[in-house]
């Protein structure tokens, strides 16, 4: 879905006077640039109204950032205009995309093999068990959100541990509400002093736009978003400290759990070391990373049987 996102905003980039396309064709006043926006505000009017109309956002991401090039090109086509330019963008866009697509695709496939590994279910059977008050979880699920959402992403970081909020008392909605709003908040400014913990830091670090070290010059405006959000729900949230029978199932973490942690930290490693020293894609150093964390697995199934 962000890459579909993705798509859908980066084909405006044609239209920029400072791209290679305008500098041979600028297609703003034109009716093609016309009609193109206007399809893109439409686009956008269907992707916020999602539950509004039962369709689901990607389709109409990925119908108006596919239709805005096609009208380019027959545009081009009619007026003769050289396509070398609109070729060379579109090849420009794709790459961009694809540099996102597989940073993503290395990122939530480390996700889901910690999802798989049981590590989130063994943290939850900690948060529960330790005899935490609601107040007290309140804090410890958003700083949880804050600090894991640097590296699995804002969107990934807040289903994950709204779930693991619901898990610990479903039936008491007023520690859910103010708690999930909570996560929400602590995974979005979690995810804004680090290139990974958004799509839109991603791109800007991705394209050169800024170092890694410069993010984490947002980490002090980042902390006082979320602590005075955080200050200011926790006055709502219940006294008392939710269920926990002891007889429950305990929680193990399944072999190999803690390596994959390892490994998924190396190949953040990696990522950020080699774009920054040795100036190649993000994406790169975590194919690398997948590549490892492949490699391991064979060896797991291997020793596991």
């Amino acid at each position: 879905m962000k890459i579909l996102l993705l798509l859908l905003t980066l084909t405006l980039s044609l239209f920029a006077s400072g791209d290679a396309a305008a500098a041979h064709a600028d297609l703003t006043t034109s009716w093609v640039g016309i009609v193109s926006f206007a399809i893109f505000i439409i686009g956008y009017y269907f992707i916020a109204t999602e539950e509004r109309y039962e369709v689901n956002k990607a389709k109409p991401a990925l119908f108006t950032g596919t239709f805005i090039f096609m009208l380019i090109g027959i545009y081009y086509t009619i007026h003769g205009l050289d396509v070398n330019p609109l070729h060379d963008e579109m090849e420009r866009l794709i790459l961009e995309i694809a540099e996102i697509y597989f940073f993503l695709f290395v990122a939530m496939t480390y996700i889901e093999t910690l999802i798989e590994r049981n590590v989130f279910d063994v943290l939850k059977y900690k948060l529960v068990s330790r005899g935490y008050t609601y107040k007290k979880l309140f804090w410890l699920t958003g700083l949880l959100a804050f600090f894991i959402s640097p590296v699995a992403d804002n969107l990934t970081t807040a289903l994950i541990l709204s779930t693991v909020l619901f898990t610990i008392d479903k039936t008491n909605k007023a520690f859910l509400v103010p708690g999930a709003i909570n996560i929400v908040v602590a995974a979005n400014a979690g995810g804004a002093w680090s290139p990974f913990g958004d799509i839109t830091t991603l791109m800007a670090w991705t394209a050169g736009k800024g170092h890694f070290i410069d993010f984490l010059a947002l980490f002090p405006a980042s902390v006082l978003g979320w602590a005075l959000t955080g200050f200011l729900l926790v006055k709502v949230v219940p006294q008392g400290q939710p269920h926990f029978d002891a007889n429950d199932k305990r929680e193990e973490l399944l072999p190999g759990a803690k390596m994959v942690i390892f490994l998924g930290i190396l190949t953040i490693t990696i990522a950020v070391l080699g774009h920054q020293f040795f100036h190649y894609p993000a994406m790169w150093g975590m194919m690398f990373g997948l590549a490892l964390l492949k490699l391991y697995a064979v060896r797991l199934k291997n020793v596991s049987g």
